[in-house]
């Protein structure tokens, strides 16, 4: 299992795709190198390397898949237009005892309760940030008071889904936002919303998968066919992360209406502007990577040991 001063060493590895150009990623000499007509043009140590995005067409080897789950580096291919279409996740699938224990759990609610509590937490800290007059923490003591009271999942489902509706009105109000419509890309903010969130998802699925989650078993989130419910509700208290950054790179001039196109009603990201960025939300992500790390083997050793002391991830 990977010790915190191990990971402290890991990064986010991108690596975008030439058109026109032969593009082959390999392993070689315990390194990961991206090799163009034939000769490398960059590579790095795989012991540096926590996850591989791999972006657009390109030739991946057998060697290189297999030293990625030896030396536990997630690979995930994307399309010319960041959508995630496969994934290669370095897995702990022998921790049968830890799935057991995830089915086993009956009180879903209440860590459910715990979760959304957190996210709203942080919520709160990101509006007191940018209006330091109002008092939010009364605000927030009287919601959390209203959660814990709640009955079901579907309340607590329409508390939050009610408060990150106004958190999101209020918070984007001085860059002219519409409202949340994930996936759909109706303006720039929605798409790096989507964006930034994928990566996040994809660095708390890979970490939930050195520890054996079941992914798909979540608490909050509840079974669906083919979503990874663990890993929406671990990210929950995180999103705040990726909203922090983009108002952020908003003030400090990072974004601008000429990186991105409207196409067909939806926006899209212009090719060459994609590694800015992924470079944004990906420095955003390592920046707290060791309290996401934290987080997630605390909630592991939680669950291994049927204890409610849950994690709080507290964005200062």
């Amino acid at each position: 299992m990977l010790s915190l001063p191990d990971f402290k060493e890991k990064q986010l590895l991108f690596i975008t795709a030439q058109e026109a150009t032969d593009n082959i990623i390999r392993f070689k000499n315990e390194n990961i190198c991206l090799v163009r007509d034939g000769k490398i043009i960059n590579q790095l140590s795989c012991h540096k390397v926590f996850a591989v995005f791999i972006i657009g067409d390109c030739s991946i080897t057998t060697v290189l898949i297999r030293n990625c789950q030896r030396y536990g580096v997630s690979l995930f291919l994307l399309k010319n237009n960041l959508g995630l279409y496969a994934q290669v996740i370095a897995t702990a699938d022998g921790n049968y005892l830890l799935r057991q224990k995830q089915y086993a759990i009956t009180d879903d609610l209440t860590i459910a309760k715990h979760i959304v509590i957190n996210k709203i937490s942080n919520q709160y800290k990101l509006l007191s940030k940018i209006d330091k007059e109002n008092n939010y923490q009364r605000e927030f003591e009287q919601i959390k008071n209203n959660i814990q009271i709640v009955a079901d999942n579907q309340e607590l489902l329409g508390i939050e889904g009610n408060l990150s509706k106004k958190f999101f009105s209020q918070y984007f109000s001085e860059i002219d936002w519409y409202k949340r419509l994930p996936q759909t890309k109706v303006d720039a903010v929605n798409l790096l919303l989507d964006l930034g969130y994928t990566l996040l998802f994809n660095f708390i699925d890979a970490l939930l998968g050195l520890y054996g989650f079941d992914n798909y078993k979540g608490f909050y989130h509840k079974l669906f066919f083919q979503r990874k419910s663990l890993v929406c509700d671990i990210m929950e208290p995180f999103r705040c992360i990726i909203d922090y950054q983009i108002l952020k790179s908003y003030h400090l001039k990072q974004i601008d209406k000429k990186d991105f196109r409207a196409r067909g009603g939806r926006y899209e990201l212009l090719f060459d502007k994609q590694q800015k960025y992924l470079q944004i939300f990906s420095s955003a992500i390592i920046e707290r990577k060791e309290q996401i790390f934290n987080y997630v083997r605390q909630f592991y050793y939680c669950i291994i040991n049927d204890t409610n002391n849950y994690p709080i991830f507290d964005f200062q």
